[in-house]
């Protein structure tokens, strides 16, 4: 399939970031859509691409059409806009089955980018993985074509492993991220900076890069430090949400990591190698 006109649904953080990778591609980028005028026009604007926030004025003789708006909002939009029953349609969700578009044409499929965007960050888009699917194998090949014009990773990823997928993103960043909300505010309570904890944010996140996270943890509970784990209890009583939410993380780490030397010495003991006796320190 070639890809002529292209138009993109949405002017969010998503949009805010693919707008201008599909111009770099060199690819025809020619409407953008938002229901706010403000937001449809701020990446017109930037892009120079023409744009409009009235759904009736979405060219309906797009190539293809890149749904980039949130899960709640996409099947309302869906109904909404017009378009070619031949185009490919194409959303960026983590979470919303494929099968969502069966009913508005006759090729559709995925364009995943596993990444958090801001529109304050600037990322390289050919860096972010590009998970795709196609309703058809030969609408696959066509988006995996597509999405190669953009990343130089893209991977073939259905929409259970999809799901799976987005699930662990939302551990290891939006609840990451959450955890470092609670780490500035106790900071800002001691009146220290923000700063102090950014290298070792960025050590932590390294070191996954290079070994896994079960080898990479380290801590009071990976220790079972018991005087440690309850002075930092006392210390967060006057907050009962991070009390919980420091308990439950702490005896969850505990018990892996106990179970993994109980599971460990048993090894050792049947080998008969005490030298591989393994240690929470």
């Amino acid at each position: 399939m070639e890809i002529g006109k292209i138009i993109l649904i949405g002017a969010g953080n998503v949009a805010h970031h693919l707008a201008p990778a599909l111009l770099q591609a060199g690819l025809d980028l020619c409407q953008i859509y938002s229901r706010s005028i403000e937001s449809a026009r701020r990446l017109g604007v930037r892009t120079g691409v023409a744009y409009t926030a009235e759904i009736n004025d979405i060219y309906p003789d797009g190539d293809l059409y890149l749904f980039c708006v949130s899960d709640d909002n996409l099947p309302a939009v869906l109904k909404s806009v017009r378009v070619n029953r031949d185009a490919l349609l194409l959303h960026t969700s983590g979470s919303q089955p494929m099968d969502v578009l069966k009913p508005y044409a006759e090729n559709y499929g995925v364009l995943y980018p596993v990444q958090t965007f801001s529109r304050r960050r600037e990322l390289s888009f050919r860096e972010i993985p590009l998970c795709v699917e196609g309703n058809v194998p030969v609408v696959t090949e066509w988006i995996k074509a597509f999405a190669k014009s953009l990343s130089d990773s893209v991977y073939e990823i259905d929409s259970h492993k999809r799901k799976n997928l987005h699930l662990a993103a939302v551990f290891v960043n939006n609840f990451s991220n959450y955890l470092y909300n609670i780490g500035s505010k106790i900071m800002a309570g001691s009146d220290l900076p923000f700063d102090l904890l950014r290298p070792l944010i960025f050590e932590t996140a390294n070191k996954v890069m290079q070994m896994s996270p079960e080898d990479a943890q380290t801590g009071p509970a990976r220790r079972g430090d018991e005087s440690i784990l309850g002075m930092h209890r006392a210390l967060l009583k006057d907050n009962k949400e991070w009390l919980r939410l420091y308990t439950l993380l702490s005896d969850e780490i505990r018990a892996l990591y106990a179970m993994k030397e109980k599971d460990g010495i048993q090894k050792a003991e049947a080998a008969g190698d005490v030298s591989n006796m393994p240690t929470l320190w």
